[in-house]
């Protein structure tokens, strides 16, 4: 099935590819040609999607799914993943008060926030990178893919498993994988949690930030990250982030602590999110 999903332009592809490809994970993502496929799984039924430029104002998904009933689920989560209703003149008008942001957004001014096919996946990533590369930390999520996640039925080239269930990850030795038993243990916690109440991840509902970071495990990064590209709270702002740092540094020609970012970030609210990823994508300016 081929769908096209309307955005109002601009729609920086190039960036949000290259976000994608950067974290690509071995047998359930991959990134060809400008195209970006995946495998999914909803209610208990596995398939796959992809997805690349259409036109000016649209992209084209491709879905292979056995249950034709998921097609407007999978829709409204491929829309939140590619941030396709974003409302970027209104934020725009905001952050170019100020005059770095003005810079950045002309720039890329068809920039979007990349968000997450699922909650519990995005947070078991988010995990995973506490304190390594992100190198490492798709390594280990690939491992943890081959181990735990049931295998397509019908696989496609580069796409063999889907993402493992909470059930299955709740109950596993997850420090086996080659990771500290601490981290492990969060992993795990976090995907009971889920079932504990299957609304932790849901965007729009209040108090996230809060529920996270009542989770063994999450401090304040790991929460704001899942709720920017999970939650979709556009305010979402990974503070202390080394890599916000240094953008801001990098741009303003000196040094910056965490605290002088977030005060500086103030000025950004309610679209901190968006600042974050202006910030992030100058530290590579080529993609």
């Amino acid at each position: 099935m081929n769908l096209l999903l309307a955005y109002e332009p601009p729609y920086d592809w190039p960036a949000m590819l290259g976000f994608l490809s950067a974290r690509a994970i071995t047998g359930l993502e991959t990134v060809s040609d400008g195209v970006y496929a995946r495998s999914i799984g909803l209610h208990g039924v596995h398939g796959w999607f992809s997805i690349q430029p259409a036109s000016s104002n649209a992209l084209e998904l491709t879905v292979e799914f056995p249950d034709p009933g998921a097609v407007p689920e999978i829709v409204a989560r491929v829309r939140r993943m590619f941030d396709l209703d974003a409302d970027l003149s209104a934020t725009h008008r905001h952050l170019a008060l100020d005059p770095l942001m003005a810079r950045l957004i002309a720039e890329r001014p068809g920039l979007r926030i990349p968000g997450a096919w699922d909650g519990l996946e995005l947070a078991i990533r988010a995990v995973l990178g506490q304190q390594i590369t992100v190198v490492a930390a798709i390594k280990l999520a690939g491992k943890l893919v081959a181990e735990y996640g049931a295998p397509l039925a019908q696989p496609l080239s580069g796409l063999s498993h889907v993402f493992p269930t909470a059930d299955v990850l709740a109950g596993a030795d997850l420090a086996a994988l080659g990771m500290p038993k601490s981290r492990g243990r969060t992993l795990s916690g976090v995907a009971q949690a889920l079932l504990d109440d299957p609304r932790l991840f849901e965007s729009g509902r209040e108090g996230g930030v809060a529920r996270l970071l009542a989770l063994h495990g999450i401090g304040d990064w790991t929460a704001q990250y899942i709720a920017l590209r999970q939650l979709r709270e556009m305010d979402g702002f990974p503070n202390g982030d080394v890599g916000l740092i240094n953008a801001l540094a990098a741009l303003e020609g000196g040094p910056v602590t965490a605290k002088q970012l977030l005060a500086r970030a103030d000025a950004w609210r309610p679209y901190r999110g968006y600042a974050a990823q202006l910030l992030w994508t100058s530290l590579s300016r080529s993609d």
